[in-house]
């Protein structure tokens, strides 16, 4: 519809028209359960109720709304016809009075896609739950609005269910006459309300928290799943983390949680991690861990209960104006989840996954063309949906972290307790958190703001050592480098580590904090030291920046990167070796190499997880064709070499047999793989468990090893929601002409599959291994990708258009193919070309490390 993409320029002119009082929402979902209807989506009633003022008596502005159809608009009593003021995603709304009254009476769509409100039915139970995401603007798809954050207001939501169902929205709950009433809200955003309904599993628990002067605070606490996901419910430990994280962030914001009960609601196809809803957090259930996991997983969930957590106060207290100022809740949850997660609970290792795999995205998304600030410049609704990115995240963490570092832990704390006081219930921009920062640390937050937050990319930090004849340092400085399309050189608090040889161990034995800023900087502070085997600059990691190597260091590291005792400095010096690998500075068998002979010696799970991930990428996109199937051999071997040297049931042992699974191809490998599903072969300690069965079966599908019979058997095990989308990828993996035809229809040609199962079925389809099958694809991808855009929700182009993209065809053709496609398509919607030119990055990455490799 025309109106679907809300502009920034259309907001800002009605947020200065209006202000909303409060709405009342009813919401009718007993039409979720029984037969369908027919022809059509299957629908419910909504009726909405918004009282808002207009400080321009006769001036005309419009509601928000994406529905089938409506049966009413009322506004200040007058009926209007909605034939004529609703165009599908619109209802306009002239001659306003100065306080108004808008009453909507609408048939709005359950949700496939997961975006509005989602209707899943539980293929174990048959079962139907229900629950709504909005972010950035789907809320406008269950009831009208006006879907801008910072058109703020109470909500009070009465919801009528099938009956022996539970309800939940934001707000406290009660049912009576068969009708769920629900607590006002405090003033919030349309994107954070929010509905669950079902038969969900529910286990409460609550915190309480007496304060200095006396006052208490009691928190209601529940956590649900569906049914099926009980007996792996571990809900103590869900409210564990909560606990301390409520903890945590009322000793260090000096403002209590506002939103009176904090449920938990761990929901089925959700196509986000989580989301921030005040009162109701909603989780992918994919953090229920239906078999056995490393700490890694569980230190990962714990990440994105605090992150969430933050939000009550970063993004849902105080929310940013537009979504110019995204980076104003989601940088602060993505650094403040670390913080906290390493403050208060028992991963006081989180730093070490933060510089580890969060950076990692970081840095990928910062050198992609569409890179932007921070701050970025948001035209719309699409650019919103796509700046959820690794910049907005982890780029403003990063540089959050280098704040800290900058101003100081007590000075950043009290400029956001500033923060929240003075902005509470409201909406803000950049310079209000800056002018309360500058207050508490005295430093000029606008010159830092314009080096870190108002300029794109990614500085490179590289060492030079002058030594003296008696093998001293004569002269240390720091190179700093910028790419010339982004040239801006920053300021950066960096540590500068010096590491030698001792006992067969690479240990630091000196170290200085100092300002970087410039081309050159001279570290006057480690003149005189001996001469070190490593120089690691942003040692600790207190910077956002890519490391390099001078010679010495590089050496260092490829023959004693495994006798590294620090873990942080380790992981730091993995992710620089994995930067230089992406840039085509290491050749891919380096890397490589390095993960086959000192991956076994890592500590960190999450690290030698985040190594696996990397060997496989280096493998599958950085390697020259000709060298893949020894690369994959070797690595093959090396994973099962350290599978069974593993300590037999220890989370390392898992951590290789997945790993194992991603690059068997080998007869020996496939029938090993077999043997472990039906119990002919053994590895002492290694449980195959449910999940661990589908790892192992997608390597046979997609060699040809596993029948679709086979997989239905296995579904037969497992006929849950988990196993169906586990069994739609393996379906696609295998390698036929007539499996990737179909899959290929059931994703572009067809809408009937929800978004589970469009990102599985994409999953199976691309395949490393099957690069002719899918050779045909790249053509027919885009034919196809414009109608697409158009057609589909935003969710589900993003996943197709990211997902179908023939980054396995990396020749210079499908380069040329990109190109074209560009060229010939310069009108196609920016959102969407971003898209593509993101994937032609990439592959044109790709080509260039294959190039490297055969030099």
């Amino acid at each position: 519809m025309p109106g679907e993409n809300l502009t920034r320029d259309e907001a800002r002119e009605r947020a200065a028209l209006l202000s909303v009082d409060g709405y009342e929402v009813a919401l009718d979902l007993r039409s979720a359960v029984g037969e369908d209807a027919g022809d059509g989506p299957r629908t419910f009633r909504s009726v909405t109720t918004i009282r808002f003022r207009s400080n321009e008596p006769g001036a005309a502005t419009f509601a928000d709304l994406i529905a089938p159809s409506v049966t009413s608009v009322s506004l200040n009593g007058r009926d209007l016809d909605p034939g004529q003021v609703f165009d599908g995603s619109r209802i306009l709304l002239e001659d306003l009075a100065a306080e108004n009254e808008l009453v909507v009476d609408a048939q709005c769509a359950y949700s496939r896609t997961g975006e509005g409100l989602h209707r899943f039915v539980d293929p174990e139970d048959g079962e139907v739950y229900l629950y709504t995401q909005y972010e950035p603007a789907d809320s406008r798809r269950v009831f009208a609005n006006f879907e801008q954050p910072d058109l703020k207001a109470p909500y009070r939501f009465e919801v009528r269910a099938p009956e022996g169902w539970t309800v939940w929205s934001n707000g406290a709950g009660e049912r009576s006459d068969g009708v769920w009433r629900f607590a006002e809200t405090k003033p919030i955003s349309t994107y954070i309300t929010c509905v669950v309904a079902g038969p969900y599993h529910y286990v409460t628990d609550s915190y309480e928290r007496t304060f200095e002067d006396g006052t208490k605070l009691e928190i209601p606490l529940g956590a649900l799943c569906r049914k099926g996901l009980a007996p792996y419910f571990d809900a103590d430990d869900v409210f564990l983390v909560t606990k301390q994280g409520l903890d945590f962030f009322h000793d260090h914001f000096d403002y209590p949680y506002p939103f009176g009960k904090y449920d938990q609601a761990f929901v089925p196809e959700y196509n986000l991690g989580a989301m921030e809803n005040p009162g109701l957090v909603t989780f992918r259930e994919e953090f229920i861990f239906r078999g056995k996991v490393t700490r890694a997983s569980y230190e990962g969930r714990a990440n994105v209960i605090l992150h969430e957590m933050a939000h009550m106060w970063f993004g849902d207290l105080v929310t940013m104006e537009w979504w110019d100022d995204l980076w104003l809740k989601e940088s602060f949850a993505d650094f403040m989840g670390a913080f906290s997660l390493v403050g208060a609970t028992r991963f006081t290792d989180g730093w070490i996954t933060f510089a580890n795999r969060r950076k990692a995205w970081a840095y990928r998304a910062d050198q992609l063309p569409s890179t932007h600030p921070i701050t970025a410049d948001i035209r719309d609704l699409q650019d919103a949906k796509l700046n959820f990115d690794g910049i907005t995240y982890a780029k403003g963490a990063s540089v959050l972290k280098q704040l800290v570092a900058y101003v100081g832990q007590d000075a950043f704390l009290e400029g956001a307790r500033r923060y929240f006081k003075r902005h509470a219930y409201g909406n803000t921009r950049l310079g209000d958190l800056l002018s309360a920062l500058e207050e508490t640390s005295g430093r000029d937050m606008g010159t830092w703001a314009r080096g870190w937050l108002q300029t794109a990319g990614v500085n490179s930090l590289t060492p030079q050592a002058l030594l003296t004849t008696e093998g001293r340092i004569d002269e240390l400085a720091v190179v700093q480098e910028a790419v010339e399309s982004h040239p801006e050189l920053r300021p950066h608090r960096v540590a500068v580590g010096l590491y030698r040889h001792e006992d067969g161990r690479l240990v630091r034995y000196a170290r200085a904090e100092v300002d970087v800023d410039g081309p050159r900087t001279v570290v006057t502070e480690l003149a005189g030291e001996q001469a070190p085997d490593l120089i690691l600059v942003n040692d600790d990691d207190l910077t956002y920046c890519k490391i390099r190597f001078d010679e010495t260091s590089l050496a260092t590291l490829r023959e004693h990167l495994g006798a590294m005792t620090d873990p942080l400095a380790r992981a730091l010096c993995w992710s620089a070796l994995w930067n230089m690998t992406r840039d085509a500075l290491l050749p891919a068998s380096d890397f490589i190499d390095l993960v086959m002979r000192f991956g076994r010696r890592e500590s960190d799970i999450g690290v030698l997880q985040m190594l696996h991930a990397w060997a496989g990428s280096a493998l599958v996109h950085y390697s020259p064709a000709s060298w893949r199937p020894r690369g994959e051999e070797m690595l093959a071997r090396t994973a099962l070499r350290d599978l069974r040297a593993a300590e037999p049931g220890s989370e390392h042992q898992l951590a290789w047999a997945r790993f194992y699974a991603t690059v068997a191809s080998a007869p020996d490998d496939l029938n090993l793989l077999r043997g472990l599903l039906e119990g002919t072969e053994k590895i002492d300690g290694l449980e195959v468990d449910q999940e661990l069965r589908w790892t192992f079966l997608e390597p046979l599908a997609a060699h040809g090893a596993a029948d679709e019979p086979m997989l239905a058997a296995e579904l037969a095990r497992d006929d849950t929601a988990s196993g169906r989308r586990h069994q739609v990828r393996c379906l696609a993996a295998r390698p036929s002409q007539a499996v990737k035809a179909q899959a290929w229809a059931q994703v572009v040609e067809s809408d009937t599959l929800s978004n589970a199962l469009v990102e599985a079925t994409i999953a199976g389809f691309t395949q490393p291994s099957q690069r002719e099958l899918l050779a045909p694809y790249t053509e027919k991808y885009f034919a196809v990708i414009e109608r697409l855009w158009t057609e589909r929700s935003i969710q589900i182009g993003m996943d197709v258009v990211r997902g179908l993209f023939p980054a396995l065809q990396d020749s210079p053709a499908t380069l040329e193919a990109t190109d074209a496609w560009l060229a010939g398509h310069e009108g196609a919607a920016p959102a969407l070309r971003r898209l593509v030119l993101e994937a032609r990055d990439d592959l044109a990455r790709a080509l260039r490390a294959q190039a490297l490799a055969n030099d």
